[in-house]
């Protein structure tokens, strides 16, 4: 059978419509048996620098270990009905008799999961999913700076607020998504191992060594890892659920920027477009439509994965010094990864392709551009006196609404705010005629604001990568 329709025989969409080939080192299953299997290599150099038996046996182990595949756990595993025993026993299969008794000594199950999942998430945030996250940051940077005098109306409750710049409004997904990046790499970093045993009392190791806490330092130095500063049979499980939540959290940001996107590129809206293919279809009735599928894609794979970390939540709770209650459902932590990664590329995709009409933003400011006054008229009526300002623009706006008549014009032709009319400096009277200048420091603000996370970025060495 060809490797295509292997893939089309699997279940899971994150597989055959999703998947992140750039992570298939890192959170296949064949990389999680891989990452075990380095693990115990790791054990066996970390024992033989204790001097338990010689380098050429160590590097015998890592050598077996370095051609596991999972495979070959699979069908012994099969037979024995244990994962991690497997691996051991394909291990030693693969060496010497005198190196066979020391494959695993003093290792109990989850030192090699627990230890192999900090490594493979670790390693797959620092090498893919981090790097995917900074490209799409300075995309954002771009497209903020690009636009940061593009006049927009701003929006609350899906009504037309005050005015913007779409440039502003890029800018606060790039600092919330630099946030993000930041949260992911300190969540990756600080993920722990662990080589306490059965109990997490370091019971097997003391047999051998004075010191089993130093042991355990010295062989997760190896792999680049710390120790947890106390664990029971697994490493405790704030660390990994810190680090799901980073990921979740980052996704919540990409499905708020998605839905932004989509109700922008309304028919009626129009304001910015995904790009479309000249061959693509829209619609298989509709020949004419240019559906945003890219952004409600996204926000669908949020949906699906976010209740991953409710999971995660569960998981924290482990009967004593263990139960098996999390084992299943964490070996589907590798999916949300993928499908979060897999939604970050496709917003690089349509990010650096995305067209904005700012002809359109234009007309949709036009439209409500007189009732954009109401704020700066309220202020300004109450800083130079007015006793009950709000209120009595309230006013004017509601007889705008009912007569036709321009608030501006009503405003300025009401004999009462006359005296405070007056006192109105030339550039307040300017917003009043021209409400496009009522746009505050949005794009000084956005300025301020990329230059921010491209130091940022810069200090955290994600700008180069």
């Amino acid at each position: 059978m060809t490797e295509e329709l292997s893939t089309f025989n699997l279940f899971s969409p994150t597989d055959y419509r999703y998947s992140v080939r750039a992570l298939e080192p890192y959170l296949s299953e064949e990389a999680y048996v891989k990452y075990k299997a380095r693990v115990e290599g790791a054990l066996a150099k970390a024992l033989a620098n204790r001097g338990l038996f010689s380098s050429k046996i160590a590097d015998e182990i890592v050598q077996a270990a370095s051609g596991v595949t999972a495979k070959e756990v699979y069908e012994e595993e099969g037979r024995i009905k244990h994962d991690v025993r497997a691996l051991v026993n394909v291990i030693r299969k693969k060496v010497s008799d005198e190196a066979k008794r020391w494959v695993h000594v003093t290792a109990t199950s989850y030192d090699i999961v627990d230890t192999a999942k900090a490594l493979m998430y670790r390693e797959a945030a620092e090498k893919v999913i981090l790097p995917d996250m900074a490209a799409l940051e300075k995309t954002w940077i771009d497209l903020a700076r690009r636009e940061k005098d593009t006049l927009q109306i701003g929006r609350t409750h899906g009504q037309h607020a005050e005015p913007i710049t779409f440039g502003f409004a890029f800018a606060q997904y790039v600092n919330r998504w630099g946030n993000r990046i930041l949260k992911v790499k300190e969540a990756s970093a600080n993920l722990v191992g662990k080589f306490s045993g059965a109990v997490g009392a370091y019971n097997a190791s003391s047999l051998f060594f004075d010191d089993p806490e130093g042991f355990e330092r010295e062989l997760l130095k190896e792999l680049g890892l710390k120790p947890a500063e106390i664990s029971t049979q697994i490493v405790p499980p704030e660390p990994l659920t810190d680090f799901t939540h980073s990921i979740v959290s980052s996704f919540g940001v990409l499905a708020n920027f998605a839905r932004d996107m989509r109700n922008l590129q309304r028919s009626e809206i129009g304001e910015v477009g995904e790009p479309f293919e000249e061959e693509q279809v829209g619609s298989s009735t509709m020949p004419q439509k240019r559906n945003p599928e890219n952004f409600e894609n996204v926000e669908s794979m949020w949906k699906k994965f976010l209740p991953h970390m409710v999971t995660m939540y569960l998981d924290q709770v482990s009967e004593h010094q263990r139960d098996l209650t999390n084992s299943c459902s964490q070996r589907y932590t590798p999916e949300l990864l993928v499908a979060f990664d897999s939604s970050v590329r496709r917003m690089l995709r349509v990010s650096k392709r995305l067209e904005v009409d700012r002809e359109n933003m234009r007309r949709n400011f036009e439209l409500n551009k007189d009732k954009i006054i109401a704020e700066p008229l309220y202020n300004l009526l109450a800083f130079y006196g007015h006793h009950d300002a709000h209120e009595y623009v309230r006013g004017l706006a509601m007889e705008s609404y009912r007569t036709g008549k321009s608030l501006k014009e009503l405003a300025l032709t009401d004999e009462s705010l006359q005296p405070y009319l007056k006192k109105f400096t030339s550039a307040q009277r300017e917003v009043l005629s021209d409400p496009s200048k009522y746009v505050g420091i949005a794009a000084e603000k956005t300025k301020k604001l990329i230059t921010l996370w491209e130091e940022r970025l810069k200090r955290a060495d994600l700008w180069a990568i």
